[in-house]
């Protein structure tokens, strides 16, 4: 977010007053508020919307939002020049809240219903799919890019306090725009869904133009327009210098939260209401500068060197954070998490705080001094006449400087560079910024300012310079002890993969943004072969066709190479550094060097939506659905279009992480799957994790030709290498059918766009392993297998019995019952000591 841009990134909001005196801020502060909280509500709703329309990859966003700030820096500069014309500007303002509310709600649900529209037109042409999703996003905030210009035109008086009046109202509605950050994730989504939340929001801007219209009504009368002459005279020379730099000043902002997003992640959550708070903090720091300046610039009588040491002050901020970044961070946040929890008894307030603590770490010092900027550049750039004009064209450029700053440095300063480094060079260009306006004012006052402004920027070059490129890798949670053997950074995220050791064993994981997703130790290869092998091998028809959605570490696409009569193997990824980090992991049947295996750059609800292919497997290994935007591939909605892309008898298989959220989240995933599915079945693939199996045709268990499939020697030995040594313990596998789903799941509402609950659960209980692996265990019936032979019968019996031993040994172990673990595990090492899966776990027990 930009300084300008940030809380008005949600848009800027506001309030005023017409009649025949001037207006006092007090009560347009009030609507400024309200207005706020609800432009914030609409940016987080339209992005996670554009995710199910564009996808989730990081240029389709950045291109989506950047026409959205677009829209508010025309709408800035248009209805900015507008306003100086105005006898009612407070009314206007009203009318102008009105239409946000109307066509926000507009795009909102328009959104909701464009995926399929914008796949057919882009089939057609990209250029006019874009342009549609541009002009449908300019509108809304052309209208909200106004708000603030016709508002301090509407409080404006013949004085020199435009800067004190704009930094106050930019911090009220900065203020409105925190709690607009933080209702979507805490309370509306999860209470009301999207277009519920839309609503609520739409609510607050009505709200504000009832009251805006009320006090027009009261003021009772016109504000004579400044009498301006015909000819609309250009800007000053000192007004143009001042609003370039703040447009540079602008993008250069931008490109720090590019940085930060990154750079914070591996110390909070991939949750939504992780990122919520970063975002509030981010607003709270404009705010509290924008109003600290405020309330002290009549002080201050040269603004230009203010204004420079400000904007080069926050680079330097922001590069000594990085500078001064360890361990000590971990220790922090774990202390403000253990005073929470103590005082409030709850998990999820104690994780908060210690998000919360990350966020002021990173973001609050730097955007403290980047929302003092605001008023310091009104108090350069605007005068007594056209304050509309001027203070829009502060906006307007601040906001392209914004677009620039974003795309200048995802997608070219951040891959060429790396974290650190880019940062560096984002905090020489705000020294810079902060030379050339110290300079501009050498001859307005005393020096002073202007030496320490240029202090401020070699110190900032001297730390940019020093700081190690592999500062950020070095601190990256699971990289401690371990060895490093693959990073890189780029605009959708830091890739790693990092060395450990278990049980004698070495084995790799793999982290993106710094969260471990998986790795290659054993339990990991189990759950993924049979995530690949076990669909194909029940599967009621002759499988030539695969689909893996989310690459990871490539064992689950491995997978399918061992699984003969496969035509064709695809994969959808959406980083290709994933793909690039592939070849550390072993037990991948050399899928990153497959020839035949299709690797796929897109997100994978896009690969299904921009593509009419039909698959017999479509295989589904996304992160966690609690993650921010993973959501989209784990809805009702997403079931619905991937079995629109299942061939005749095709299967859906979707991976279900059982720690990961809590027991009545499980229930709405599973709920989601079973709505879509007639046919639909459970099996569990390791102790933290299950399969569910889904078709539209029913999906009959021949134990003739499972057991001729499994024969086949590469399957075979894919699956032995794993601790599934013959087709008896694969189908002791086998959990429930649709009717034990379906008593599971009971009535919990099921996971859909419009109500993506799963994305803004609470805080996962400790152990809850124990609470959902006896829950679905309960729901266990024997595999439907008419006209299996007695033999196999008793082999099924046989391993479900091994299994059974080591899941009570394993729920033993989470609950602290080490008597009973070491009873049960030393059980399973005589009646099964051979099986790889197995001993993985057994060394713990000696």
């Amino acid at each position: 977010m930009g300084m300008g841009t940030a809380a008005m990134e949600g848009l800027d909001t506001h309030r005023q007053q017409g009649g025949a005196g001037t207006l006092t801020t007090v009560r347009p502060a009030a609507l400024l508020f309200l207005s706020g909280a609800a432009a914030l509500v609409f940016q987080v709703l339209w992005i996670k919307q554009l995710s199910l329309v564009v996808g989730v990859e990081v240029s389709a966003i950045a291109g989506a939002v950047s026409a959205f700030f677009l829209g508010l820096a025309l709408g800035g500069w248009f209805l900015g020049r507008l306003a100086d014309r105005l006898a009612r500007p407070v009314r206007f303002y009203a009318l102008l809240e009105a239409a946000v509310a109307v066509s926000c709600l507009a795009v909102t649900w328009v959104l909701a219903h464009s995926a399929a529209p914008f796949v057919a037109v882009e089939s057609v042409s990209g250029v006019a799919a874009w342009l549609i999703i541009g002009l449908l996003l300019a509108v809304p905030s052309f209208l909200m890019g106004g708000t603030l210009p016709v508002l301090l035109r509407a409080v404006h008086r013949q004085d020199a306090g435009a800067s004190r009046r704009g930094g106050t109202l930019y911090a009220v509605n900065t203020c409105g725009a925190i709690l607009g950050a933080l209702l979507p994730a805490f309370f509306l989504i999860p209470r009301f869904g999207v277009q519920g939340a839309a609503l609520a929001a739409a609510s607050l801007n009505l709200l504000a133009a009832l009251g805006a219209w009320l006090l027009d009504r009261k003021a009772g009368g016109a504000v004579a327009p400044p009498q301006l002459s015909t000819q609309s005279a250009p800007l000053s020379g000192e007004a143009r210098l001042a609003v370039a730099l703040y447009a540079v000043a602008g993008g250069i902002a931008l490109g720090y939260e590019v940085v930060w997003s990154q750079m914070i992640v591996p110390f909070m959550s991939t949750r939504a209401f992780a990122f919520a708070i970063v975002l509030a903090t981010y607003l709270a720091g404009l705010a509290l500068g924008a109003a600290l300046y405020a309330r002290f610039s009549h002080r201050v009588r040269n603004p230009w060197p203010v204004f420079g040491g400000l904007i080069a002050g926050a680079g330097l901020l922001a590069v000594l954070e990085v500078a001064v970044l360890g361990k000590w961070l971990v220790v922090a946040q774990t202390y403000a998490e253990a005073v929470v929890y103590q005082w409030t008894g709850s998990g999820f307030a104690g994780m908060c705080a210690r998000f919360a603590v990350a966020a002021a770490s990173f973001v609050l010092a730097p955007t403290l001094l980047l929302g003092a900027a605001f008023p310091a550049v009104l108090r350069i750039a605007v005068g007594d006449q056209r304050v509309g004009r001027e203070a829009g064209a502060v906006l307007a450029c601040n906001t392209l400087g914004g677009i620039v700053g974003t795309v200048l440095t995802g997608f070219l300063l951040l891959p060429a560079l790396g974290l650190v480094r880019t940062l560096g060079v984002l905090a020489a260009m705000a020294a810079l910024v902060g030379a050339v306006a110290a300079w501009r004012g050498r001859s307005s006052g005393p020096a002073t300012a202007g030496v320490a402004t240029g202090l401020i920027g070699m110190a900032t070059l001297a730390v940019a310079v020093l700081l190690p490129t592999d500062q950020f890798a070095r601190l990256l949670p699971g990289a401690s002890g371990a060895g490093l053997v693959f990073y890189e950074e780029s605009h959708g995220g830091t890739v790693a993969v990092v060395e450990q050791a278990s049980k004698g064993a070495r084995f790799h994981r793999l982290y993106i943004q710094g969260v471990s997703n998986s790795g290659d130790a054993m339990p990991s290869l189990r759950y993924m072969r049979l995530q690949a092998l076990l669909p194909l091998i029940v599967h009621n028809g002759e499988p030539k066709s695969a689909l893996v959605v989310g690459y990871g570490t490539g064992i689950t696409a491995g997978a399918l190479s061992q699984y003969p009569g496969l035509d064709k193997r695809a994969v959808a990824e959406l980083l290709p550094a994933v793909l690039r980090a592939a070849p550390r992991f072993q037990g991948t049947f050399q899928a990153a060097s497959d020839p035949g295996l299709d690797k796929r750059l897109r997100d994978g609800r896009r690969a299904l939506q921009a593509s009419a292919e039909q698959w017999d497997l479509i295989t589904l290994e996304p992160p966690p659905p609690s993650a921010t935007g993973v959501v989209n591939l784990y809805s009702r909605d997403f079931y619905q279009l991937a079995a629109r892309r299942l061939a005749p008898q095709g299967i859906v298989a979707q991976w279900l992480p059982l720690p990961t959220q809590n027991v009545d989240d499980t229930r709405a995933l599973v709920a989601s799957f079973i709505q879509v599915f007639p046919h639909a079945s459970l099996w569990t693939s390791e102790l933290h994790e299950m399969l569910l199996v889904g078709s539209m045709q029913p999906l009959e268990l021949d134990a003739a030709r499972i057991q001729a499939r499994f024969d086949q020697p590469n399957t075979a030995a894919a699956l032995k290498s794993v601790g599934v040594p013959s087709a008896a313990a694969l189908l002791a596998t086998w959990v429930t059918d649709r009717d034990g789903l379906a008593r599971f799941a009971g009535d919990t509402p099921a996971v859909t766009d419009d109500r993506p609950g799963i994305e803004y659960a609470t805080w996962v209980r400790p152990r809850e392993l124990n609470r959902v692996l006896p829950a679905l265990l309960a729901e266990r019936t024997a595999p439907p297998l008419p006209g299996a032979t007695a033999d196999l019968q008793a082999d099924i019996e046989l391993e479900r019995a091994r299994l059974d031993t080591f899941y009570r040994a394993a729920l033993a172990a989470y609950a602290g019952d080490r008597e009973t673990w070491g009873r049960e595990i030393n059980r399973l090492a005589r009646n099964d000591g051979d099986n790889a899966y197995y001993r993985w776990f057994m060394g713990s027990a000696q």
